[in-house]
Parts: structure tokens; C-alpha cells; sequence
């Protein structure tokens, strides 16, 4: 069994950062690509960043320059570190993870985790 746990979100003012955390817990050989999608009200659930296992990584257009995604493999846990937050950022963020739980897996199964609430206020 694979557990993914979102950590970090809260209320926080325009122009303000606040990082999320997403630990990965289990029967886990290794994380593949990781991502965090958020969910606005109202609006279908967008990815916001990804990193590869390699660690290429993705940046929606909207949070260019303002988030960054990171990994750490030795603890299973990855980050997204938002800074000059906007209104428009109000969402509930989910992370994923494609999860090993063999070294003879070809391929990853896709796993998310409960979410975490982020409200920016104007």
C-alpha cells in the first residue's frame, strides 16, 4: 500500500509563499515522475509542475518564475515552493507519483495524494 500526503497549504496574503510538501510512504522500490495539480472552484484540475526522476522538470506557464518543484529520493518526498502568490493561486493542490513497489516494475502505477487547501487573499 502507497500513501501520498500533501503538508503546507493554509491562508496566506498576495505576495506572500508558503511551500507543500508531498511525502510518499509504503511499499515503495522508487518515485517516477512526481507532479502537483491544483483545483480551483469551479475550474478542472490543472498540472501545475512535474520532475522526472532524472529531474527534468515542468512549470506550467502561470506559475513560471514563481514556483519551483524539487524532489529528495532518499526520503521519498517532494516539494513545491510557491512564492509571490496570487488570488488567482486560491486552489486545492493534490501531488502525484508514478510508484515502483518492485525493481522488476517496467512500469510505475499512478498514485494521488488527499489534497491540501491554499487560499490567497487580495
Amino acid at each position: 500500500q502507497v500513501q501520498l500526503v500533501e503538508s503546507g497549504g493554509g491562508l496566506v496574503q498576495a505576495g506572500g509563499s508558503l511551500r507543500l510538501t508531498c511525502a510518499a510512504s509504503g511499499n515503495i522500490f522508487s518515485l517516477d515522475s512526481m507532479g502537483w495539480h491544483r483545483q480551483a472552484p469551479g475550474k478542472q484540475r490543472e498540472l501545475v509542475a512535474s520532475i522526472s526522476i532524472g529531474g527534468s522538470v515542468y512549470h506550467a506557464a502561470s506559475v513560471v518564475g514563481r514556483f519551483t518543484i524539487s524532489r529528495n529520493n532518499g526520503e521519498n518526498t517532494f516539494y513545491l515552493q510557491m512564492n509571490n502568490l496570487k488570488p488567482e493561486d486560491t486552489a486545492v493542490y493534490y501531488c502525484s507519483a508514478e510508484v515502483k513497489v518492485d525493481s522488476g516494475d517496467l512500469f510505475g502505477k499512478g498514485y494521488w495524494g488527499k489534497g491540501t487547501r491554499v487560499t490567497v487573499s487580495s
